[in-house]
């Protein structure tokens, strides 16, 4: 059960999500001033500020995840910059050549980083506003094996759409996901309320 510290810790993370959600919609949708306190107490009260997400098997992410079928508990973010997300994270976005479907990699570089090649033939450059670079964790597999920014680029900020903090591997092998040292601090009150092992296993598919 989670303590007194943590639920106030979390609330006030919850407080700040349903906040940002809200007027990004009323800016969005004109909302009336009761709609948009309708919106913030539904948030703040009935809403989540995770999700459960399987994550396809593959070696990009191992050791962190299996190369089977994972079970993912991601934390929603209210808004994705450097304000919410840090270098090292474990990040959950957007194939970039297929929309429809999510990976995971490791945030390693964002806007105004420059990115120097090992292959003398690849001219440096810098990240631009909004972009962001991410790899894959498995430092057995050749650049060129791995599906990350080294493949495909940089991507844009926008494209990631939370942080994974749990990952269940199997029934009996699981645990928080390792991120930076800020995140797994934010985050810690977030795992103590809304991490529920069994609902995880239930959503697993082996």
């Amino acid at each position: 059960m989670a303590s007194i510290t943590n639920w106030v810790r979390y609330m006030a993370h919850k407080l700040e999500y349903s906040l940002t959600l809200s007027l990004k919609s009323h800016t969005r949708e004109k909302l009336s001033d009761r709609e948009l306190l309708g919106v913030v107490m539904k948030n703040l009260f009935y809403g989540r500020i995770t999700y459960l997400h399987n994550s396809i098997k593959g070696q990009e992410m191992a050791p962190t995840m299996g190369t089977n079928e994972n079970t993912l508990l991601v934390r929603k973010l209210p808004v994705v910059d450097t304000r919410y997300v840090f270098i090292g994270d474990a990040v959950v976005l957007k194939d970039p050549n297929e929309t429809n479907k999510y990976i995971v990699r490791r945030l390693a570089a964002t806007e105004g980083s420059e990115m120097v090649s090992s292959d003398e033939k690849d001219k440096p450059f810098v990240l631009e506003k909004d972009q962001c670079w991410v790899v894959a964790e498995n430092q057995e597999m050749k650049s060129k094996e791995a599906y990350d920014s080294r493949t495909f680029g940089p991507i844009s900020m926008a494209d990631i759409v939370g942080r994974a903090i749990y990952c269940l591997r199997t029934a009996v092998d699981h645990g928080p996901v390792s991120n930076s040292e800020l995140a797994m601090e934010e985050d810690s009150p977030i795992l103590a309320v809304e991490l529920d092992v069994d609902e995880m296993a239930k959503d697993h598919k082996a």
